[in-house]
């Protein structure tokens, strides 16, 4: 019969102490921020111009040398056409039509996705090009899936047609490439 009580109160005791872990540890989960509340704001491109701005400001007045707007302003406007001239057309995604007997080639860090037609890899080397969907290296002359994001970390590798097909590739092209004949 003693054992029987110890047995009742120790499930009570076990029970208990799930139920109070069970609350406390749902209620520390609720304590994290949703994005975009109060305690988590969600923050804009302009916000973020204009407190850095002002932190130049600061700075600029601490070192003795003061700017007024339009200086800050004329600032701001040459470091963003130097980063566009920097970023070049690499920032532009290309629809680009390789027609058969063409092949088309990476220059250093292009990338391509083939949307249309039956690709085969090229490469002037040993190495293949980085197919960083499947996580593969693909080898020249084997073929290129459609809708899988290709790499080319350096260039002289490209994409062309396989052996026998009519019909024209078209592919995605993010970075400069040319258009070269096959041989």
């Amino acid at each position: 019969m003693r054992f029987k009580s110890l047995k009742l109160v120790l499930s009570i005791l076990v029970i208990g102490f799930a139920v109070w872990f069970g609350t406390k540890w749902t209620s520390e989960a609720e304590t994290t921020d949703t994005p975009g509340s109060a305690n988590d704001p969600v923050v804009t491109k302009s916000y973020i111009d204009k407190q850095v701005a002002e932190l130049v400001k600061a700075e600029l007045a601490k070192q003795g040398g003061g700017v007024d707007d339009k200086k800050l302003q004329e600032m701001f406007d040459a470091f963003r056409e130097e980063m566009a001239q920097s970023g070049g057309s690499s920032s532009k995604v290309e629809v680009v039509t390789v027609p058969v007997g063409k092949r088309l080639v990476a220059k250093d860090g292009a990338e391509f996705i083939v949307r249309a037609g039956k690709a085969m890899a090229y490469s002037s080397d040993a190495n293949g090009i980085s197919d960083l969907t499947d996580g593969v290296d693909i080898k020249n002359g084997k073929p290129v899936p459609n809708n899988h994001f290709i790499l080319f970390p350096r260039g002289g590798r490209g994409v062309t047609a396989q052996v026998g097909q009519k019909a024209a590739l078209t592919v995605l092209v993010r970075g400069d490439y040319e258009m070269q004949v096959q041989q």
